[in-house]
């Protein structure tokens, strides 16, 4: 707790000079006007660079912020949490940021511009164990963290709004095919891509780009590890929804989809690239907070619509079809059409062929 007893504006702008994510320090300035806990977690999802809200419907009306900030500070190397104004915390707003503290361990400082505890922030520390500073310099070494002074890298990837990143892995999430998860305890094997080739592995480069724009489309751990997901395993929005948090396993960096009817290459383990194991360890924690292990990991086949909005608000798609070949007006990404092409092959097919190969 540092205590800024005249509300000098120079604990203000050093707070604030230290927020620094890729150094794990974020500063966070709550909006003001406001008192709801959904709001704060606004401002958090905001101060981790995410868009504050959550698409899709949730239980109750209730959107999960707090899970979803929740989620991101344990997956993100985040370890210093500053908020000011704290005086202006209500006892219960003020209980959140203790149990984010609790949840990720991440090192928590309140910045009180007042001379005293506010009687609301006093009953929310009673029973959390907390130091109190009013000297500037050791709230600016041990609290804020030394604020970064190096200009940004000069290679720094490409947001959102810039040019489409087409990706082939992609061709599939839109699949029509249907497996279903296991019930049964299910040990798969590493993947060995038989009917289909393996997705390309992304260039460093690319990587970089994706996982940056990624984590700027969306503040929603599921869909932003479906989307990772479907880039290094190559596989359905069906196929992705058979994972459960239990078929993620951190210490192996694999990820078990399952495809007991072997619509593709049947259950299989497959290998999780760094770049996106902070997606899954995202939706991971995210996945358990909301509604349990027995849930998808990532997006369901209901999250469809709000997935394909997450790629496209990334500028991720699949390859497209040729302006000849388009069925929808020039500018809107079709998913289908690795789809339409095989089924136009297929009933090209002459059908004592097919015949033939049945038996």
């Amino acid at each position: 707790m540092v205590l800024d007893r005249h509300d000098d504006a120079l604990y203000t702008h050093t707070a604030l000079a230290a927020h620094h994510l890729p150094a794990g320090r974020i500063t966070l300035h709550p909006g003001p006007g406001t008192t709801s806990e959904t709001g704060l977690a606004h401002d958090l999802l905001a101060a981790l660079g995410k868009p504050p809200l959550l698409p899709g419907r949730f239980p109750g009306g209730r959107q999960p912020a707090w899970e979803a900030a929740t989620a991101w500070m344990t997956a993100l190397p985040v370890t210093r949490l500053t908020v000011l104004r704290a005086h202006r915390l209500t006892a219960r707003r003020a209980m959140r940021l203790l149990r984010l503290h609790a949840l990720t361990g991440i090192h928590l400082t309140l910045v009180c511009h007042r001379p005293h505890l506010p009687a609301a922030l006093h009953q929310a520390l009673r029973t959390a164990d907390y130091s109190v500073t009013t000297d500037f310099e050791a709230a600016r070494r041990h609290y804020y963290g030394t604020p970064i002074t190096e200009p940004p890298p000069a290679d720094k990837p490409a947001g959102p709004a810039d040019r489409w990143l087409t990706l082939p892995a992609l061709d599939r999430l839109v699949s029509y095919d249907s497996p279903r998860p296991c019930i049964d305890p299910c040990m798969p094997p590493p993947i060995a891509f038989r009917h289909r080739p393996p997705p390309v592995v992304l260039t460093a480069h690319t990587t970089q780009k994706v996982a940056h724009r990624l984590h700027a489309a969306t503040a929603h751990p599921r869909l932003a590890a479906a989307v990772a997901a479907a880039l290094f395993t190559g596989a359905s929005l069906q196929q992705l929804a058979t994972a459960r948090p239990r078929d993620y396993d951190t210490a192996a960096a694999t990820l078990a989809l399952h495809d007991r009817a072997r619509y593709t290459d049947g259950c299989a383990a497959y290998p999780v690239p760094p770049w996106a194991g902070v997606f899954l360890r995202a939706a991971a924690c995210f996945t358990r907070l909301v509604s349990g292990e027995d849930q998808e990991l990532l997006a369901a086949p209901g999250d469809r619509a709000h997935l394909l909005r997450v790629a496209e608000t990334a500028k991720l798609r699949p390859p497209q079809p040729p302006a000849a070949r388009r069925q929808g007006p020039v500018g809107r990404v079709e998913w289908d059409w690795r789809e339409r092409q095989e089924a136009e092959r297929y009933e090209a097919v002459p059908i004592s062929r097919i015949r033939a190969s049945r038996h």
